[in-house]
């Protein structure tokens, strides 16, 4: 994806809380020039690294957990850490549909173990579909940071440009309720069986 913020940014005070539930922090702050604001979500997970990035890099079954997916696929396997996905999101009446291609890269920082899973737009991998509008602009970065007692924290950081005309009602929903329904079913989805004994060769706990 193309990088529309700097991730110092993070550090800056100007993201603003706007959701605080089941432990769960979602903050928002306005970009330069964009139309959605950008979204960060905070919170904790009883779960290991190796298995959150397992979930994190199963494409297919993203559609279980992530917020309005209508419909999502692999389309090229790089290497067991990069990997390239189609995906299509549902959007409300009167507004088009919207749809995207990602190539996500895996990484572990090896003095703190941290696992960083970065997001970036490839719009032109595929021809574009009639009636939904290719997402141009968009950059995704989860931080996996991992804590004592078998727990490890989040941070998730989006921001996205979603092209064309959004009501601001609908583009409210998507910054504040989407990434609190996403990070519930995603609590669901890491205790799943093949997801909760999984081992990565490239993950040190």
């Amino acid at each position: 994806m193309t990088v529309l913020m700097n991730l110092a940014s993070q550090a800056q005070p100007d993201w603003q809380l706007k959701q605080d539930k089941d432990g769960i922090q979602v903050y928002t702050k306005n970009i330069d020039n964009a139309k959605l604001k950008a979204v960060k979500v905070v919170t904790n997970l009883s779960t290991s690294l190796a298995a959150l990035t397992a979930v994190l890099m199963d494409v297919d079954g993203s559609k279980d957990w992530v917020y309005a997916t209508k419909r999502i696929n692999l389309l090229k396997q790089i290497s067991p850490v990069a990997l390239v996905y189609y995906s299509e999101i549902e959007i409300p009446w009167p507004a088009n549909n919207r749809d995207f291609i990602v190539e996500i890269r895996a990484s572990q920082d090896e003095k703190t173990k941290a696992v960083i899973v970065d997001g970036f737009n490839k719009p032109a991998y595929l021809p574009e579909n009639k009636n939904i509008v290719r997402i141009q602009q968009s950059y995704s970065r989860w931080i996996i940071t991992p804590l004592q007692k078998g727990q490890v924290k989040i941070e998730y950081v989006l921001q996205v440009d979603p092209g064309g005309n959004i009501p601001i009602w609908l583009i409210n929903l998507f910054a504040t309720k989407g990434p609190l329904e996403t990070f519930k079913k995603l609590r669901e989805q890491v205790k799943k069986k093949k997801y909760s004994y999984a081992s990565l060769p490239y993950i040190r706990e």
